[in-house]
């Protein structure tokens, strides 16, 4: 562990990282990395609480692939046109992790949370890019992948990019939610193959994942009900708090 703590009071911190990850992601399709890994710090290193988040990710995003799946089937080059270039990068980014001191992840995720919350706030005077250059999408999902793998950030990066396209918001999910899952899918089986996944890391996981699973479901739900501008707002309110408490946490 990352502290003096004891288990129990490590086990608060874990619930609450799950919870969080997992109703995000089921609310917006993204997010569980931003949400659980800064809880999950406090208890564990970088590597092993990454190799948690995946597999936690993975679990949170499949309802919500389930709720777009209409719209994942209708437009397939979409997810692949972003997916392919992300393959190179998921191991390029596992090797990154190994190097990155628990503090400057910290950091990292704290001020990827906060650029969220500036960037929706923002968001209505951005262009609407109908029609980019595909390499841009390539480059993007590349990036999408590096950053799933040294931190399962998968979804940031392409969120930014998908969030100016003029579509629906089913179809913008159904773009991030299968290519998140994916990436973090192959993410989790790299460092499965490196022996990330010891007997405290499944303990850990067999108390995360239920309560991840039910999270998610709860989030799927009130995505389904949330106008856009109710959408929005939460999201924003979330993203900044967090990393706000992150930051000042992990400088303090």
């Amino acid at each position: 562990m990352q502290t003096n703590m004891t288990m129990p009071e490590g086990i608060w911190y874990l619930a609450a990282g799950a919870l969080a990850g997992g109703f995000v992601n089921g609310l917006a399709g993204f997010g569980t990395s931003l949400f659980a890994l800064g809880f999950l710090l406090v208890i564990m290193p970088p590597v092993q609480a990454v190799a948690v988040v995946l597999v936690l990710a993975v679990a949170g995003g499949l309802p919500g692939i389930w709720e777009v799946r209409h719209q994942i089937v209708q437009q397939p080059r979409r997810v692949l046109n972003l997916l392919v270039p992300a393959l190179p990068g998921i191991p390029i980014g596992i090797w990154i992790l190994t190097w990155i001191e628990s503090n400057h992840l910290k950091i990292t995720i704290a001020g990827f949370m906060i650029l969220y919350s500036i960037y929706f706030t923002l968001r209505r005077n951005l262009p609407r890019v109908a029609s980019p250059p595909i390499i841009l999408d390539r480059l993007v999902g590349f990036l999408g992948g590096l950053l799933g793998g040294a931190a399962s950030l998968s979804g940031a990066l392409p969120t930014m990019w998908y969030a100016m396209r003029p579509w629906p918001k089913r179809e913008t999910r159904a773009v991030l939610q299968p290519f998140n899952v994916t990436v973090l899918s192959i993410a989790t089986a790299i460092l499965a193959m490196r022996g990330a996944y010891s007997t405290q890391t499944l303990t850990y996981l067999a108390i995360a994942l239920p309560l991840t699973v039910l999270a998610a479901q709860l989030g799927v739900l009130i995505f389904k009900r949330l106008s856009d501008a109710q959408f929005r707002a939460l999201l924003i309110g979330l993203c900044f708090a967090a990393g706000a408490i992150l930051l000042l946490r992990t400088l303090i």
